[in-house]
C-alpha cells in the first residue's frame, strides 16, 4: 500500500463508548488499525448512531468532513459497499489539503488544522444522524446523575468544537445536514452539491460551495442544446434533490429563454427495478422525434438507462446530454460504449492535482473529478480563518481569545469574502448566495474506432458557450449533427400552424391560391396586380397580355373583315362607276352610299378591336363600335319607313306622303345617326377614353396562369349600351319590314331589306348567349372580342349580300337588264 501522507501518521480512530472508558480499548485498537489499513480506511458505524466511528485529526481548530465512504446499503441497512472514487479519493483529498496547509508557513502560521471526518453512506437521513457529532460540543448536557457500574463518576471527554464542515457530496445530504448546521451557526462548504435549491440564502444561509450550482449547469446544457440546433428534448432525472432540482432548473430556464420544448419529463424512482428502466425507454419513444435526452441522474441510474436502450435495440437513437454526475466517468458506460457514443457531458472545469498520491495497489485509476474541489473547499475555510486571525489576533501566535471559540456567523462572512487561486490555478470565490462561478468543460464520448474510445473535450462554458462542432462525432462516426426536433422546417411557401400548447411543434400548410409566405406563420394574398412566385416566398408582377394579331381569335375576325371591306369597296366602286344607271338610281343612291359607309365602318371596327389599346384606339372604338351599325340601320329604317308610308298613304289618297324625297331621307337618316354620335360624345365628356389593365378577368385558380389584360375602359355593360341604340334601330327596322311584307316584289327593296333584317336578328340573337355565356371563361376577352367582331361582320355581310351583291351582279354580268322599268301607279 502506498503512503497516504503525513496526516495518516497523526490521526487515530476515536471511538466513543457509553461514558466509561473500557480497559480493553488498547487491545481492540491494534487489530482494528490493521483491518482499517487493509481496507483503505474503511470505517463502519457499528456502534450507536450518535457515537459513530470517525476519523479524527487533532488540531488547534477542527474542521468537520462529510464523505460517502460507503454506498447506500440495501433495504434496511444504512451502508453498503465501499466507494473508492467518490469516497476514499475525496476523503484523501481533504487529508492532503490539511497536510499542505499545516506545512505552509504563510497560511495560518502557528495554527494547526484538525479534522473530524464522518461517513454519510450516501444516505441523507443517516448523514443527519452522523452530523450530530459536529454539534455535540454546543449542546449542554446535565451528567450529574451519571455513574459508572462501580459507582465512580465517569470520565467524560468534552467533544471538540467543529468550526466548519467540508461537505457533503450529494445535494440531498447537504440539504439535510445544512438544516441542522445553520441552527448552530456552523458554516458548511460543499465540494460537490450542485442543487439549485441550495442557492436560497434565506433557507441555507450557512451553506457555500466551491462548485457552481445546477442552475449554471442547466444554462450551459440549454446553450449546448441550442447550439446543436435542437428544440425538442426529453428530461430524465433520478428522484431526489440533485436530479429533480437540476431538471426543474433546466425546464425553468428553457421556458424563460424560449426555443426549446420538453417532450417528456421522466423521473427515475429511488430504488428502481430493471423493468422500470425498460418502461422509461418505452415512454421516451412515445415522442421519438425528441432524440435529445437531458439527464440528471446518478451513475448507477445512467448505466441502467444505457442498458435498457441497448436492450430495446435503440443504440444510436438517443442523444444524451449528461450533467456533471456523468461527467467524464468510465463506470456508467463500461461495456456500453456503443450506446453511449455521441453523449455530450458537462463537468465543472477541473485539473488533476500534482503531488496527490494514489490510493490502492492498482495504479491504473484516474484522479476522481471532485478531488480539486475538495481541496479548494478546505483551502477556502483555511483562507477565511487566516484572514479572521489576522484581523482578530494581529499580534498573537496561535489562536487568541477573540477566536476562542470561533464565531460561526463571522467566519461565514470571511468565507464569502475569500478570493484566491485554487488548486487548479483558477480563482476560488463566492457570490452573495455562496455559489461559485460557473466554469465547465464540455465533453463528448467518442468511438474513433473499435479499439479506441474516450471522452474528448469539445468546448467550454463560462457564462457563455464555446463549442467546437467540427470536433464532434456521433453514432457510426457521423460528423453531421443529428436532429432532435418536434417538427421539421416547412418548405418554401408553407406556413407553420402551431400545435396548441407546444410552441416547438407545428404542421406545415401550403400557402394556396394567390397567397405568398409573409413570414413563418402567415400567408398573405398578393396585391391584385401581382401573383406569387413559384416557391411562394414573394410576389411578382402579373404578366400583361393583349389580343395579338397572330392569335386565332384575331385571325378569323380579321379575315372576315378584310373580305367584307374588299366586297364593300367593289360595290362602292361599281355604284360610283355606274352611278346614273337605272338600277343604281332605283336603289336610292344617296341612302345607298350612306348605308355602304355604315357597312364599311362595321367591318373596320374589327381592326380597332384587335389593335393594341391606347387612348386614340379606345376613342375610335367608342365612336365606331355603334356608329357603323347606327348608320346602316338608320338608312335601312328610313328606307323601310318610306316604303311603308308610301303604301299606307296610297291606300288612303293618291297624293304622296311627306318627306319621301332623297333630301328628306338623308335628313331623317342623319337625325337618327346624330343620336348615337351625341351619346358617344357625352360619354367622352363624362369618362375620357383610357386604357386599363384588368387583373380579374384572367384570374384562374392556378396563379401561374394569371395574366393582366391590357384593354380599353369598356366593360361588357358599356359595350351593350353602345350597341343598344343600333339594336333598337334594327328591331324597329325589322318591324317595318314585317309590315311592308305585302309590298309588290318588284317595288324597290322591301323584300331584300326584310330578309336582311330577319337574318340579322338571328345573328344577334345567337351573339347574346355566346357573349354573356363566356363571362367566366379564362379566355373571356378573346372569345367576346371574336364573337362581337364576327357577329358584326356577319350582319354587315348579310346587308351587303342581300341588298347590293345582286345589283352589282346585274350591273356587271347582265348589263342588258340595267334598263328603265315602267313606272307603276301608286295604287295597284
Amino acid at each position: 500500500m502506498t503512503s497516504l501522507g503525513p496526516a495518516f501518521s497523526s490521526f487515530y480512530l476515536h471511538v466513543y463508548s457509553d461514558g466509561c472508558r473500557s480497559s480493553l480499548w488498547p487491545r481492540l485498537l491494534l487489530p482494528f488499525w490493521f483491518w482499517f489499513a487493509e481496507h483503505a480506511i474503511q470505517v463502519r458505524a457499528s456502534h450507536q448512531h450518535f457515537h459513530p466511528h470517525s476519523i479524527k485529526i487533532p488540531g488547534d481548530i477542527t474542521l468537520g468532513g462529510l464523505f460517502p465512504i460507503h454506498a447506500r446499503g440495501p433495504h434496511g441497512v444504512n451502508c453498503g459497499e465501499l466507494k473508492k472514487e467518490k469516497g476514499i479519493h475525496r476523503m484523501e483529498a481533504m487529508l492532503y489539503a490539511l497536510d499542505q496547509i499545516n506545512s505552509d508557513p504563510g497560511l495560518l502560521p502557528n495554527i494547526t488544522l484538525g479534522a473530524r471526518i464522518l461517513d454519510t453512506c450516501s444516505r441523507d437521513t443517516y448523514a443527519l444522524e452522523q452530523s450530530l457529532t459536529f454539534v455535540q460540543a454546543l449542546i449542554q448536557k446535565d451528567m450529574s446523575d451519571v455513574r459508572c457500574s462501580n459507582g465512580e463518576t465517569p470520565i467524560i471527554r468534552k467533544p471538540e468544537r467543529v468550526v466548519g464542515v467540508i461537505g457533503a457530496s450529494a445535494s440531498s445530504v447537504s440539504i439535510m445536514v445544512a438544516n441542522i448546521l445553520r441552527l448552530f451557526e456552523i458554516p458548511q462548504v460543499s465540494y460537490a452539491s450542485t442543487a439549485p435549491e441550495l442557492s436560497d440564502n434565506n433557507r441555507y444561509d450557512f451553506f457555500s460551495r466551491v462548485v457552481p450550482p445546477d442552475s449554471y449547469q442547466a444554462q450551459a446544457m440549454l446553450d449546448i442544446v441550442k447550439a446543436l440546433g435542437w428544440n425538442y428534448v426529453s428530461t430524465l432525472a433520478s428522484e431526489g434533490n440533485y436530479g429533480e432540482s437540476g431538471v426543474e432548473a433546466f425546464m425553468q430556464i428553457s421556458r424563460e429563454a424560449g426555443g426549446v420544448c420538453i417532450a417528456q419529463s421522466v423521473k427515475i424512482p429511488r430504488e428502481p427495478t430493471v423493468g422500470e428502466f425498460d418502461k422509461i425507454i418505452k415512454r421516451l419513444m412515445e415522442t421519438s422525434n425528441a432524440r435529445g435526452v437531458i439527464i440528471f441522474a446518478n451513475e448507477d441510474d445512467i448505466k441502467c438507462v444505457l442498458e435498457a436502450a441497448g436492450r430495446a435495440n435503440l443504440t444510436g437513437h438517443f442523444l444524451f446530454v449528461g450533467s456533471d454526475s456523468w461527467g467524464a466517468k468510465s463506470s456508467p458506460i463500461a461495456e456500453l460504449e456503443d450506446v453511449a457514443e455521441g453523449a455530450v457531458t458537462i463537468l465543472p472545469k477541473r485539473a488533476s492535482i500534482d503531488g496527490k498520491e494514489r490510493i490502492g495497489q492498482d495504479s491504473s485509476y484516474e484522479q476522481e473529478g471532485k478531488v480539486q474541489f475538495v481541496i479548494d473547499a478546505v483551502y477556502a475555510v483555511a483562507h477565511a480563518l487566516h484572514n479572521m486571525h489576522q484581523n482578530l489576533c494581529p499580534n498573537s501566535h496561535g489562536v487568541c481569545s477573540n477566536m476562542d471559540p470561533v464565531e460561526g456567523r463571522l467566519l461565514l462572512d470571511y468565507i464569502r469574502s475569500v478570493n484566491f487561486n485554487g488548486s487548479a490555478g483558477m480563482s476560488v470565490l463566492f457570490n452573495e448566495n455562496g455559489d461559485a462561478p460557473g466554469r465547465y468543460d464540455i465533453f463528448q464520448f467518442q468511438n474513433t474506432n473499435r479499439s479506441h474510445h474516450g471522452y474528448q473535450v469539445i468546448g467550454q462554458w463560462t457564462n457563455n458557450l464555446r463549442l467546437n462542432l467540427d470536433e464532434m462525432q456521433w453514432s457510426g462516426g457521423d460528423s453531421s449533427v443529428p436532429e432532435s426536433v418536434c417538427s421539421f422546417p416547412c418548405k418554401s411557401g408553407e406556413r407553420k400552424k402551431m400545435v396548441k400548447g407546444v410552441p416547438c411543434c407545428w404542421h406545415c400548410e401550403l400557402c394556396d391560391g394567390y397567397q405568398y409566405q409573409l413570414d413563418d406563420f402567415t400567408c398573405e394574398n398578393c396585391p391584385s396586380d401581382m401573383r406569387p412566385s413559384p416557391n411562394r416566398t414573394a410576389c411578382h408582377p402579373t404578366p400583361i397580355i393583349k389580343l395579338e394579331w397572330n392569335s386565332p381569335w384575331a385571325l378569323v375576325p380579321a379575315s372576315l373583315a378584310m373580305f367584307g371591306i374588299l366586297a364593300t369597296s367593289i360595290v362602292v366602286i361599281t355604284f360610283i362607276r355606274f352611278n346614273d344607271t337605272p338600277i343604281v338610281r332605283a336603289s336610292g343612291r344617296e341612302l345607298s352610299y350612306v348605308l355602304l359607309t355604315g357597312i364599311f365602318l362595321i367591318y373596320l371596327i374589327t381592326f380597332l378591336m384587335i389593335a393594341e389599346p391606347g387612348v386614340v384606339v379606345c376613342a375610335f372604338r367608342r365612336l365606331l363600335l355603334g356608329l357603323g351599325m347606327a348608320i346602316t340601320y338608320s338608312a335601312m329604317l328610313t328606307k323601310t319607313n318610306r316604303i311603308y308610308r308610301i303604301f299606307e298613304q296610297g291606300k288612303k289618297s293618291v297624293s304622296p306622303p311627306k318627306f319621301i324625297s332623297p333630301t328628306s331621307q338623308l335628313l331623317i337618316t342623319f337625325i337618327l345617326i346624330s343620336v348615337q354620335v351625341l351619346g358617344v360624345f357625352v360619354w367622352f365628356a363624362l369618362v375620357p377614353p383610357h386604357t386599363i389593365i384588368d387583373y380579374e378577368e384572367l384570374h384562374p385558380t392556378n396563379p401561374d396562369l394569371a395574366r393582366g389584360i391590357l384593354k380599353c375602359d369598356m366593360s361588357d355593360l358599356s359595350i351593350i349600351c353602345c350597341l343598344s341604340y343600333s339594336i333598337l334601330l334594327m328591331v324597329t327596322c325589322t318591324v317595318y319590314a314585317v309590315k311592308s311584307r305585302g309590298v309588290p316584289e318588284t317595288f324597290n327593296e322591301a323584300k331584300p331589306i326584310g330578309f336582311t333584317m330577319y337574318t340579322t336578328c338571328i345573328v344577334w340573337l345567337a351573339f347574346v348567349p355566346i357573349f354573356f355565356g363566356t363571362a367566366q371563361s379564362t379566355e373571356k376577352m378573346f372569345i367576346q372580342t371574336a364573337t362581337l367582331t364576327v357577329s358584326m361582320s356577319l350582319s354587315a355581310s348579310v346587308s351587303l349580300g342581300m341588298l347590293y351583291i345582286p345589283k352589282v351582279y346585274i350591273i356587271i354580268i347582265h348589263p342588258e337588264q340595267n334598263v328603265q322599268k315602267r313606272k307603276r301607279s301608286f295604287k295597284v
